[in-house]
């Protein structure tokens, strides 16, 4: 078992936009042990490959209430609803911080499993946040760029403060 450390807000490996998985190799399989293996720990929901360091497009997932660890590869949002939700939320590479940050209530996601066979991620609340979460980790963002200015403004004074 790997549990691969976080990086933290700061590390350019978080601002950097992942590249495709273009092959499915022993590389590839020891990230999505290490992605599950590192989502598996107390108090985790998802892990962006670039959260463990990895500047590739894949992202792991925890689902306490059923037990379901999973990873995707190359995922690709290709639904998300009109209608919003409101909700705090966190990161661990802004560790201990939670603001509120406005998502689609559903999101539908699509992307290939470690053996190459497409799969499917979706679902509204918690499911459609992390999606846009992670995705948005992949594509080099971090979820408080997307908070409200004053939001946004306080977010990163305490940010600066504690890290």
């Amino acid at each position: 078992m790997t549990i691969r450390p976080i990086r933290i807000v700061g590390d350019p490996v978080l601002r950097t936009p992942c590249d495709p998985i273009r092959t499915i190799t022993e590389g590839t399989r020891t990230l999505v042990r290490d992605l599950k293996d590192t989502v598996d720990d107390e108090g985790r929901a998802g892990v962006a490959a670039n959260q463990i360091g990895v500047n590739l497009r894949a992202f792991s997932w925890h689902f306490v209430e059923t037990g379901e660890i999973g990873c995707i590869l190359n995922p690709v949002i290709v639904e998300l609803s009109e209608e919003l939700q409101h909700d705090d939320e966190g990161c661990l590479s802004v560790p201990g911080l939670f603001y509120p940050r406005t998502r689609s209530a559903y999101a539908r996601c699509v992307g290939m499993d470690v053996e190459g066979e497409e799969i499917e991620l979706a679902g509204e609340g918690l499911v459609a946040r992390l999606i846009q979460h992670e995705v948005g980790h992949l594509d080099g963002e971090l979820y408080i760029d997307g908070l409200e200015r004053s939001v946004k403004k306080r977010a990163l004074r305490q940010i600066r403060e504690t890290l």
